[in-house]
C-alpha cells in the first residue's frame, strides 16, 4: 500500500510560478514511476509529466518546456515547477504513483492516486 500527498497548489498569476510537490511513504519500494496529471472542469484526466524512478521524465506535448518534473528517491518525493502557468492551466492536479507488485511471472503494475490539489491560473 501506498499513499500520495499532494501540497503546493494555489492561485497564481498568468506568467508566474508554481511548485508541486507529493510525497510517497507506506511500501515504496515498489514506485518505479511517478507522475502528475491533472483534470480540469469538463474534461478528462490526463497526463502532465512523469519521471522513472531512474530519473527519466517525460512530458505531455502541451508543457512546451513551461513545466519541470523531478523526484528525489530518498524523501520518495516528487515535484513539478510550473513556470509560466497559463489560464488553461486550471485544473486539480493529481499525483501517481505506479508500484511493480509481485515478482516474476506473478508481477503485475497498480496505480495509486492521491487526492488532487487544485491550481487556479489567473489572468
Amino acid at each position: 500500500q501506498v499513499q500520495l500527498v499532494e501540497s503546493g497548489g494555489g492561485l497564481v498569476q498568468s506568467g508566474g510560478s508554481l511548485r508541486l510537490s507529493c510525497a510517497a511513504s507506506g511500501d515504496t519500494i515498489c514506485i518505479s514511476a511517478m507522475g502528475w496529471y491533472r483534470q480540469a472542469p469538463g474534461k478528462d484526466r490526463e497526463l502532465v509529466a512523469t519521471i522513472t524512478s531512474g530519473g527519466n521524465p517525460y512530458y505531455a506535448a502541451f508543457v512546451k518546456g513551461r513545466f519541470t518534473i523531478s523526484g528525489d528517491n530518498a524523501e520518495n518525493t516528487v515535484y513539478l515547477q510550473m513556470n509560466s502557468p497559463k489560464p488553461e492551466d486550471t485544473a486539480v492536479y493529481y499525483c501517481n504513483a505506479v508500484c511493480t507488485v509481485g515478482a516474476g511471472e506473478h508481477a503485475y503494475e497498480y496505480d495509486y492516486w492521491g487526492q488532487g490539489t487544485q491550481v487556479t491560473v489567473s489572468s
